[in-house]
C-alpha cells in the first residue's frame, strides 16, 4: 500500500514515474504463511504491483537479483548467527539492494530517472551541505532507523513521499482511488517461514549456563536465541523471576542467561559507522540512541564509537545496529553495528 500511495502521489504531482520491483524468490526454500519481504507470495504482491501499475497508467518493470540476494542477504543472515551475534537484514538490504542494486539495474536497463522514491516513512533534507535523514512525521511509522546506511550520493537523489503523512491518511489515499492494497498489512518480517531454515544447520545440543557458569539447561543450537529473550528458553525460574539470554558463546556452544538486572547494559561499542547528518568526528556528542527498530530513545553520549548511556538499555545484541539521533531534532547523526 504504501509504495502504490507513493506512486501515486508522485504522478498527482506531475512527475513521470515508472514502478520497478526486486524479485528475491526463486523457490529455493520453503517459506511460510506470514507476510514478509522474502516468501513464496512474491509472485502474488507482483501480480498486485502490476494491475496498480496499469490501473494508474505508469510503466512497470520487474528486475529479477534473486541469486544475488541469496549470495548476499541469504548468507550474511546466516553467518551472523552461527557467529553468535545478532543479524539485521533489513538495514544491509536497503544500503546494498533496495537503494544500491535495483537503481543501478534500473539504469543499466536504460530507464532514465532523475531521483527514486519508495513508500518507507522518513523524510531527507539538505543541511549544510550534507543529505540529513530525518524520523518520519508518523513517529509510530517511523522508518529511518532502517535507512542509516544509506550514503550520501543515494540520499542526494532520494524522495521519500510519506515522511510527512500519518499511516491514517495513506490509507485514506489508497481507499479514495481504490487502490486493492488499501487494506493490505504492513510487512513486518524479513522470512515468511522458520529463518531456521535460512540458517541450514542440524541441531548441535549444548548447556545453558547461568552468569557464574553454572549448567541450568540445554538446547539444541545457540543459533536459535537472541539476546534479550526471555520466552521459549526452556528452562524454570525457581524464585518466579525470569531469564534472560544475556550472551551466545559460539565457540563453547553455550547460551549464558541472567535475571533482569544482568540484561541491562549501560554502554557500547560500534563498528562499521555510517555517518548521515553530519561529519564524522570523534567529539564527544549529546544524542539520543534506539538498538532495535521499535525501541526507545534514550538519552546518550557518543564519543568514537562508544556510547554511554546511564539510564541502561535491556538486550543490547551484537550483529544488531545501534542509531543515534540528535537530542534536539529529529535528525539521524549516524549509526553502526553494535560490537
Amino acid at each position: 500500500m504504501d509504495s502504490s500511495v507513493a506512486a501515486l502521489l508522485l504522478k498527482e504531482q506531475g512527475h513521470d514515474v515508472v514502478g520497478v520491483t526486486m524479485k528475491l524468490w526463486r523457490g529455493q526454500y520453503k517459506g511460510g504463511p506470514r507476510d514478509a519481504c522474502f516468501g513464496a507470495g512474491e509472485a502474488e504482491d507482483i501480480e498486485t504491483a502490476t494491475a496498480f501499475a496499469r490501473q494508474i497508467g505508469i510503466p512497470y518493470h520487474v528486475f529479477d537479483v534473486s541469486d544475488q540476494y541469496d549470495r548476499t542477504i541469504v548468507r550474511y543472515f546466516r553467518e551472523t548467527y552461527l557467529s553468535g551475534r545478532t543479524p539485521n537484514p533489513c538495514v544491509f538490504c536497503n544500503a546494498t539492494m533496495k537503494f544500491g542494486l535495483l537503481p543501478r539495474l534500473a539504469a543499466e536497463s536504460g530507464l532514465a530517472f532523475d531521483a527514486f522514491a519508495t513508500g518507507h516513512y522518513a523524510r531527507v533534507e539538505e543541511r549544510g551541505g550534507r543529505f540529513a535523514i530525518l524520523r518520519a512525521k508518523d513517529l509510530a511509522k517511523d522508518q529511518s532507523y532502517f535507512l542509516y546506511r544509506l550514503t550520501q550520493d543515494q540520499l542526494a537523489r532520494q524522495i521519500f513521499p510519506l515522511g510527512g503523512m500519518e499511516k491514517t491518511e495513506v490509507r485514506a489515499v489508497a481507499h479514495a482511488h481504490g487502490l486493492s492494497a488499501a487494506e493490505k498489512p504492513d510487512s513486518q518480517d524479513f522470512y515468511s517461514g522458520d529463518a531456521n531454515e535460512l540458517i541450514g544447520e542440524p541441531d548441535r545440543p549444548g548447556d545453558v549456563v547461568d552468569s557464574s557458569g553454572k549448567v541450568i539447561g540445554r538446547h539444541t543450537g545457540f543459533w536459535h536465541y537472541t539476546i534479550g529473550q526471555r520466552k521459549g528458553l526452556g528452562i524454570g525460574g525457581g524464585t518466579g523471576e525470569p531469564y534472560y539470554v544475556i550472551d551466545l558463546n559460539a565457540c563453547r556452544n553455550q547460551v549464558v542467561v541472567g535475571r533482569a538486572d544482568e540484561a541491562v547494559r549501560t554502554s557500547l561499542d560500534v563498528e562499521n559507522v555510517n555517518w548521515v547528518s553530519i561529519a564524522p568526528t570523534d567529539e564527544p556528542i549529546q544524542c539520543r540512541v534506539k538498538v532495535r527498530s521499535a525501541g526507545k530513545l534514550v538519552p546518550a553520549t557518543l564519543t568514537a564509537g562508544r556510547a554511554e548511556f546511564p539510564s541502561g538499555i535491556a538486550g543490547v545484541a551484537p550483529g544488531q545496529s545501534a542509531v543515534f539521533y540528535d537530542a534536539q531534532s529529529q535528525a539521524l547523526l549516524c549509526g553502526g553495528i553494535i560490537r
